[in-house]
């Protein structure tokens, strides 16, 4: 027996342990609603104000358990509380402690709802806000995926009053009511259009580990007799007392293959919505994608040089939508931008069903994992003003306006977009006041409203970057503060990653502007630097999306895209498990190098990102 097959077994028997010793760290942690106050029916109804219980089917929320929830909700100034059974089945158990940290939960602004799939106490108020009207009038006999969808929506509109109890009195549904059909419809709205990878490296994690077992069925008992115990390590003496938990530990290693089998086999329905979009798309292309650019410019949309010279050629590799893009770098100022450029009509075919429709769900995760680097955005002012009024321009969702809140939670943050996710930004509350248009157009209105502008991520996409300044200039007063951050073209993984570098985004990104440049042109409105961050703007994913890009432009596009032809769905499908799950170790080695760049880009530089803080100086006083 060589080393490798000697000490892997023990690693993972390990990591079994300990990863079952981690989520009992997070279920010791999770409230529980402690014996309510005698109180007799006429009062409980008093206490439930706006308050409504929704449930799943199959779930009867007994009164004593009403009346410690409401109780609860008050006490702790709650608007959404999600129940947890305390018999809830192991599986799930095991699964919400993966997913959920109790102890932050709450205050966690951008943090995915949860529920442990049985019942749900929330304010009428908020349910109207986050649309469910339609719970209103069923508020019992919700399914898995429903249930899941609206924890989505409910801790999106109540970011920081939504939490989770344990009930010890509430009755859990048996594990058989949670089917593979249930299971996969809520995979689904996780996952997306990765749930066939996903469902495929479980199964293929248990093919492998079935396979050692036969050939090394000592050092593999000790694997099978740590993921036994793993739902002791992470249950035993917390709040959580699974019933199904000494049958579920005992049959794990032959029934949890056989319950992911049951999930990767289960039929789902089609989205009944995708007919439609493809009709739409076709109708498109069947015009071309040429019109959808201008005529080339010969001149610098910058400072207006007649030396700009090809830089880049890219296709769109996120999104994979047909056409080819072409960034030129202007010789005398080195400003990089795309030419020919998209038209409005380019920029909708383009935009349409990224951040919102079909890949809403992708994008969101993504934005769901930047808490830190909003904060970061927000923290820049910190020791230089205490923002009063914040307009965020370019506020896509409002995910930025709903993260500085923990940096500024005095301050008012409206934002700006053309967009209708901006509206639903108001809706959720994320944002005080929402702008609906182009910011040029509206800059004359909001002058003197704001003493921060900010512009995250919105210049690149802007067809006219220098009018934005000049729009910002116009509204901010003497000692406002103008913060922007964009892609950096000088980034050195730019230079070498040529068109694989995420940041180009073809064809969204429109300019690219070297910092010296924007330093300039800030200070020809009156805006004078104050500060530039290049280390802790860098978003610390240039290798791995060089590696995710080229595997994505490999595979074949995935047939549930409205622009991609229909047809041979399987081996589509196919291909791209395999080549996702063939570049795995590459993603890995690439992520692992990022992370480890990280204190070498803070330190030395090279940031794929930096952000410029300006002050708009006093006229008067100069």
């Amino acid at each position: 027996m060589d080393l490798r097959t000697r000490w892997t077994p023990a690693a993972v028997a390990l990591g079994l342990v300990a990863d079952g010793l981690w989520r009992r760290s997070r279920a010791a942690r999770l409230n529980v609603l402690p014996p309510p106050a005698p109180t007799d029916d006429a009062q409980a109804d008093e206490d439930a104000g706006d308050f409504r219980f929704v449930t799943a089917a199959g779930v009867d929320v007994d009164p004593a358990t009403r009346a410690a929830a409401l109780a609860h909700a008050a006490r702790e100034g709650l608007d959404v509380l999600e129940l947890v059974p305390a018999g809830l089945d192991t599986a799930r158990a095991l699964e919400l402690l993966r997913r959920l940290d109790p102890a932050s939960y709450r205050a966690a602004r951008l943090a995915r709802g949860e529920t442990a799939g049985h019942a749900v106490l929330v304010r009428e108020r908020v349910l109207r806000r986050a649309r469910a009207d339609d719970v209103l009038d069923r508020p019992g006999g919700l399914s898995p995926a429903e249930l899941d969808a609206l924890a989505v929506k409910l801790k999106r509109h109540a970011p920081t009053t939504t939490d989770l109890a344990v009930a010890p009195d509430l009755a859990a549904r048996p594990a058989a009511a949670f089917t593979p059909r249930d299971r996969r419809a809520v995979l689904r709205t996780r996952w997306h259009l990765d749930l066939p990878t996903h469902l495929t490296t479980v199964l293929g994690g248990f093919a492998a580990a079935a396979l050692f077992a036969a050939r090394r069925p000592r050092p593999a008992a000790a694997v099978l007799a740590a993921a036994c115990a793993q739902p002791y390590l992470a249950t035993a003496r917390t709040p959580l007392r699974p019933r199904d938990r000494g049958r579920f530990a005992l049959l794990r290693p032959v029934a949890a293959p056989a319950r992911w089998a049951q999930v990767a086999l289960a039929r789902e329905e089609a989205d009944p919505d995708l007919p439609r979009l493809r009709a739409r798309y076709r109708d498109d292309l069947a015009l071309g994608v040429e019109r959808f650019l201008e005529a080339p410019r010969t001149d610098c949309p910058w400072c207006g040089a007649h030396s700009p010279r090809p830089y880049i050629t890219s296709l769109d590799y996120q999104q994979r939508k047909p056409g080819t893009f072409r960034l030129d770098r202007c010789t005398s100022c080195g400003h990089v931008f795309q030419n020919p450029r998209l038209n409005e009509d380019g920029l909708e075919f383009y935009y349409r069903d990224y951040y919102d429709g079909i890949g809403e769900a992708e994008v969101e995760r993504g934005f769901q994992l930047s808490g830190e680097h909003y904060r970061a955005r927000a923290g820049m002012l910190r020791g230089r003003a205490v923002p009063r009024a914040w307009l965020d321009v370019g506020g896509g969702h409002g995910h930025f306006c709903n993260a500085a809140r923990d940096i500024w939670p005095d301050t008012r943050f409206d934002a700006l977009d053309f967009g209708s996710g901006i509206i639903e930004a108001e809706r959720r509350g994320w944002v005080d006041l929402a702008h609906y248009g182009q910011f040029r157009n509206l800059a004359d209105k909001l002058v003197g409203s704001y003493d921060v502008v900010s512009m995250h991520h919105y210049l690149e996409h802007t067809l006219d970057p220098l009018a934005e300044l000049d729009a910002a200039a116009r509204v901010l007063p003497a000692g406002g503060h103008l913060l922007i951050e964009v892609p950096d073209p000088e980034s050195p993984v730019a230079r070498l990653a040529k068109r694989w570098w995420h940041n180009w985004f073809q064809p969204q990104h429109l300019h690219f502007i070297p910092v010296d440049n924007l330093v300039e042109a800030l200070a020809a409105r009156g805006l004078r630097t104050v500060a530039v961050d290049r280390g802790t703007a860098h978003q610390h994913i240039d290798l791995l999306m060089v590696v995710m890009l080229m595997l994505n432009r490999v595979a074949p596009v995935h047939p549930d895209r409205p622009w991609a032809p229909p047809g041979r769905r399987l081996p589509r499908v196919a291909a791209r498990v395999a080549l996702t799950l063939a570049g795995t170790p590459l993603m890995v080695v690439a992520g692992t190098a990022d992370q480890l760049a990280r204190p070498l880009v803070h330190r030395f530089g090279g940031a794929n990102t930096y952000r410029v803080l300006a002050r708009k100086e006093d006229v008067t006083e100069a």
